[in-house]
């Protein structure tokens, strides 16, 4: 059975998609990347307030999982292109054209890198209890 906050991120995820090949229609592709980009940053906030980590990285010695470990790496590595592109953005707005180049790089990484991040996730959902 899939969770809600796994059904949650993947919808978001074909959101984030949709609004890459609508580059061009900034008043889509802006306010949904920036949406998006702020719900990655106050999920793991959802998480924590909802999920007992303590239990399971702790008393079920899961913080030694190599897994876990994997899924932390690739939050990591989105929130480090988080930043490159508004860097980026911030040269855009400067009319470096040279940035929109470097700007749609930086979108395929994190295209990639969120998808890696979500599978990992699904990975780590631990099966419901009866």
């Amino acid at each position: 059975m899939l969770s809600g906050s796994l059904i949650f991120v993947a919808g978001t995820y074909l959101l984030m998609v949709l609004a890459f090949f609508w580059a061009k229609k900034r008043i889509i592709h802006v306010p949904v990347m920036a949406s998006i980009m702020l719900l990655d940053i106050l999920f793991p906030v959802y998480l924590i307030m909802t999920k007992d980590f303590y239990k399971r990285l702790i008393e079920q010695e899961e913080i030694f999982s190599f897994m876990i470990w994997t899924h932390f790496i690739l939050v990591l590595v989105l929130y480090a292109l988080y930043i490159l592109q508004i860097l980026t953005i911030k040269k855009m707005i400067n009319g470096d054209q040279q940035a929109r180049i470097e700007h749609r790089s930086q979108g395929k990484g994190i295209l990639i890198a969120r998808g890696l991040m979500i599978l990992s996730a699904a990975m780590l959902i631990e099966p419901a209890s009866e």
